[in-house]
């Protein structure tokens, strides 16, 4: 029998049907699995790699949404047989290997089993809720509160807590950081400049240390969502 994968947010019964993809698919650095306006027809499982999923504003700007990294679905799920488009851009960072799943096969496995369509439909709410609350903190507090924001995402994403306060385990450019705010490179310089003459954050070996994380949550009056909500993948 098929060795049954480990997918993120889905209980072991619902993974069972993920265990015989219809094919895999290899891309490189910097290919994209799907843009914006593309059609949905399937539905795909990070075996290795990492994906970064991004929104273009009508602007021109881009927002950075969640990096998906191994054991992550990645796609619109499909529930009607109306056409659906992808609303996002989904760009591989690091080489990565992807198992391919036609919906309209599953949905057919899918219709015999309610309890595992729910519990992929809750998953399906889990990821819309998660850009929500981005969207939120980017619309109500602005270009700080979204940098706020992405900090403490980041902080629950790869932080380790050590006694001078969050360090995080991956560095992250200037310019990175300005696109999971929708702004510019200059203007996430000059908020971190900010922030580390007040001593809430410093930089060692290319890698942000948070010092302060509840000065950032007061900034953005912090809901204190569960945290599977506020992180960056």
């Amino acid at each position: 029998m098929p060795t049954c994968p480990h997918i993120n947010y889905l209980n072991e019964a619902t993974t069972a049907y993920f265990n015989k993809p219809d094919h895999t698919l290899e891309l490189s650095k910097d290919q994209y699995l799907f843009r914006q306006g593309d059609t949905v027809t399937d539905l795909y499982l990070i075996q290795s790699g990492q994906v970064l999923v991004t929104k273009t504003t009508p602007d021109g700007r881009e927002l950075s949404l969640r990096f998906l990294g191994p054991g992550d679905l990645i796609g619109e799920v499909l529930v009607t047989d109306a056409s659906t488009q992808y609303l996002v851009d989904a760009k591989i960072t690091e080489q990565a290997t992807l198992a391919v799943f036609r919906q309209d096969k599953l949905k057919q496995d899918l219709k015999q089993d309610a309890d595992a369509l729910l519990d992929l439909l809750n998953y399906t709410q889990l990821m819309y809720r998660k850009d929500q609350t981005k969207f939120r903190d980017l619309v109500l507090h602005g270009k700080k509160g979204a940098l706020y924001s992405t900090l403490i995402r980041l902080s629950n994403s790869y932080g380790q807590t050590k006694p001078d306060g969050i360090h995080l385990i991956k560095s992250f450019t200037h310019q990175e950081l300005a696109n999971f705010c929708a702004t510019s490179r200059e203007s996430v310089n000059r908020l971190l400049s900010d922030l580390k003459k007040q001593a809430v954050i410093s930089e060692q070996n290319q890698r942000l240390i948070i010092h302060d994380v509840d000065h950032l949550k007061q900034a953005i009056n912090c809901d204190h969502c569960p945290v599977v909500l506020c992180t960056i993948n």
